[in-house]
């Protein structure tokens, strides 16, 4: 007698070419990992415009709309060089992050989030049960993958042009016997909810379900309490849930927070002042702090 074989799910699957059309983040993306890698340089202008192949007053234009500041103001605000130069000089972590733009004397509403979970059983149950509907839709930092239940914003992630399927596979993979359906139309609302300042409002917080473990729970609510503007280390967040020792736990769960952008595992930094790293690219990373600074400083 055969033994069968183990029925194997069907995985999601995109149905239309969601490829965006004109390039402003992949001007800016250039631009900002031009500023990355040259830093040390501090490539000018012109230097930023030829690479990008921009014309300089087009490149101000371009990156100062998108971004809310200037291509200078934004080396300034958030190069790794910038903060290792005032750590260096003495300077405490707290003001360094002040000195980089990173916070201001007006504050911006941040992103108001009400937040929930889902029980440990649901979680080791990776999904079952769970039907998440997911759609691709353009943001300040590239493709969204937005993914939601019925009960709120459950995942949300980054990509780039023609590396869509790697984002789906990494997102479903973390609840793989959920069930998943694209539509866009379920997750339009939450990207116009998200990327746009102008409706973060107390008064309509966005809903959002964490599907975690209870450590993972507890460093993503810990994130939720970092203010748009600041930065917080690892071992500050360890310290924050009672944990002081488990800095590494710490990194770990803040590399695979689900709901990128929303729960802000982007303003956490190393304990140097160095940025670290990201899970989707780190020159997004730059790019997500520079446009903060630049809301900021906008407000």
């Amino acid at each position: 007698m055969t033994a069968s074989m183990p029925t194997m799910k069907p995985q999601p699957v995109l149905e239309r070419d969601i490829t965006p059309e004109g390039g402003d983040y992949e001007v800016v993306r250039r631009a900002i990992e031009k500023i990355s890698l040259d830093y040390r340089d501090q490539p000018s202008l012109e230097v930023l415009a030829e690479a990008v192949g921009e014309t300089p007053n087009g490149l101000q234009k371009l990156f100062t709309r998108w971004a809310g500041l200037s291509p200078k103001a934004f080396l300034q605000a958030v190069t790794l060089d910038h903060a290792r130069r005032l750590l260096d000089s003495g300077m405490p972590l707290l003001e360094t992050s002040f000195e980089l733009g990173m916070s201001g004397p007006g504050r911006l509403h941040d992103l108001f989030v009400t937040h929930e979970a889902m029980s440990p059983g649901d979680y080791k149950s990776r999904g079952a049960g769970l039907t998440i509907r997911y759609g691709y839709h353009i943001s300040p930092f590239g493709i969204a993958l937005i993914m939601v239940t019925d009960r709120g914003l459950a995942g949300l992630a980054f990509t780039d042009a023609g590396e869509e399927r790697a984002a789906l596979a990494d997102m479903t993979g973390r609840w793989p016997n959920a069930t998943y359906v694209e539509d866009m139309a379920a997750t339009a609302p939450y990207a116009a909810r998200i990327f746009d300042p102008a409706q973060w409002r107390s008064d309509r917080p966005l809903r959002v379900v964490m599907i975690g473990t209870d450590f993972q729970l507890r460093v993503w609510e810990a994130l939720l309490r970092v203010p748009m503007g600041r930065a917080c280390t690892y071992s500050d967040i360890a310290g924050q849930i009672g944990q002081p020792t488990a800095s590494r736990a710490v990194g770990a769960a803040v590399g695979a927070n689900p709901l990128s952008f929303v729960v802000p595992c982007h303003r956490a930094i190393g304990k140097s002042g160095a940025l670290t790293g990201y899970h989707w690219g780190l020159t997004r990373k730059r790019a997500i702090l520079g446009w903060e600074a630049g809301q900021l400083g906008a407000a």
